[in-house]
């Protein structure tokens, strides 16, 4: 008789799995229709995966087997390969990318635009030039991704299955090293969440790469592999800079010969690109200047302290706060710090915040499991209700309705709140 609720569990983890890969192929079915799939079908399919992510999750609590669950998350991102990005047309930069580092041999300097009129283009490449968005800037993204770039363009040129390809083996490695320190009921809520099917197995957002190569440079860190782990943080930092910020704490206490090392890959992945004139950060410099999208504590502020000064206070109270719970944090063995915490607060100061940074916070929210972080992945989703998605709408192409907007932080806020007061019962309760 004691088998027999473990075989319900089994059985309900299962039809969650059944039914959420289905809904996934008839977003290809849809994707591959004469209309594509709309924001509206988007909305209604996310929200059944949420439904069934959640339920799934629930279930999980009584199970401590990893197969089913594991395979699910497989099945999910293999389905994800055979389907085209959602709602997003980045992945056009990151072809061409991989298209002009392999035959230029180097993919910066250079604008797409400064390509429309040339004659020698390969057909396949003058219609992905053609839709690439910001076409007036060269890209934006660091080494690390281009010389996958470069790799997916070797395996499937003009494709974007090659780079799934990659991000699938990068994502399946985020879940082998989360499985070391998490129980799989909480790798669960990261191996089948909604937000990072579609980021990374549908769309290919190449954050993915940059969050597994810190949560494994971390890791390593943690077993004690200092030299590893400086190497894999260099590389992370070099795919998106965001990875930055976590490096007071990896580095911190390691001896001067990991300090250099650490130092000699960043500036040897970028060295060929320095060298031939041109890398990422010109790019970067006009993002940080000039973008502002869904932006949260930065739009208060900014109705009162105009860009630049706005953008100058947030970074100095983030600083200040990062500095202080950095010296707060330490202890005398290295612990793995609240990463989701520090990308977080980084993210809500932040002029932009796209759907797909939210996945530096996840991995870590499987660590440090909370509301808030998962709630925020589920109202991230709201942000691709833009002007250029809306049907009829007479909104600029990325602007959001302003309740769409206080929707998406409204249920942010009240998720924090209730994690604020489950946290005050159980200091008290510990009081006690």
């Amino acid at each position: 008789m004691s088998q027999m609720p473990r075989n319900y569990t089994i059985l309900f983890l299962n039809l969650c799995g059944a039914v959420t890969a289905l809904v996934y192929l008839i977003m290809i079915a849809l994707q591959q229709g004469g209309n594509g799939l709309g924001l509206y079908e988007f909305l209604l399919a996310e929200f059944v995966l949420v439904v069934l992510w959640l339920g799934a999750f629930g279930a999980s609590r009584e199970y401590s087997g990893i197969r089913w669950l594991l395979l699910w998350a497989v099945i999910f991102r293999v389905i994800g390969l055979w389907g085209s990005p959602i709602l997003e047309d980045d992945w056009y930069r990151y072809l061409w990318d991989g298209y002009r580092f392999v035959t230029d041999g180097t993919p910066y300097g250079i604008a797409p635009s400064s390509f429309f009129a040339t004659d020698n283009l390969p057909d396949r490449f003058v219609e992905i030039v053609g839709q690439i968005n910001n076409p007036d800037l060269p890209t934006i993204y660091g080494p690390t991704l281009q010389y996958l770039f470069a790799l997916a363009y070797l395996i499937s040129p003009g494709e974007l299955w090659g780079l799934k390809l990659i991000m699938l083996i990068a994502d399946l490695g985020v879940i082998a090293i989360l499985l070391r320190l998490a129980p799989m009921k909480y790798v669960l809520l990261y191996a089948w969440c909604p937000l990072v099917i579609k980021e990374i197995a549908f769309t290919a957002h190449p954050d993915g790469i940059g969050v597994f190569l810190l949560l494994a440079a971390l890791f390593l860190r943690l077993r004690h592999f200092y030299a590893a782990a400086v190497v894999v943080a260099a590389l992370a930092i070099a795919a998106k800079v965001f990875a930055v910020l976590i490096m007071p704490w990896l580095l911190w206490r390691l001896a001067a010969k990991y300090w250099l090392l650490f130092a000699l890959v960043l500036l040897a992945v970028y060295l060929p690109f320095l060298m031939q004139g041109a890398s990422d950060f010109y790019s970067l410099f006009v993002f940080a200047q000039h973008w502002e999208f869904n932006a949260a504590i930065y739009a208060v502020v900014n109705n009162f302290v105009p860009d630049n000064a706005a953008k100058l206070l947030l970074a100095i109270v983030f600083l200040a706060w990062l500095a202080v719970y950095f010296f707060k944090s330490q202890k005398p063995e290295f612990s793995m710090p609240r990463v989701d915490w520090v990308f977080a607060l980084f993210l809500l100061i932040a002029p932009v915040i796209n759907a797909w940074y939210w996945l530096w916070v996840l991995p870590f929210a499987v660590i440090f499991p909370s509301f808030w972080a998962w709630t925020v992945s589920v109202a991230l989703l709201l942000s691709y209700c833009v002007g250029l998605h809306i049907p009829g709408s007479e909104l600029d192409a990325y602007e959001m309705p302003i309740w769409i907007r206080s929707v998406e932080f409204a249920l942010i806020a009240v998720a924090v709140a209730i994690d604020m007061q489950n946290r005050r019962k159980i200091v008290s309760a510990e009081r006690v």
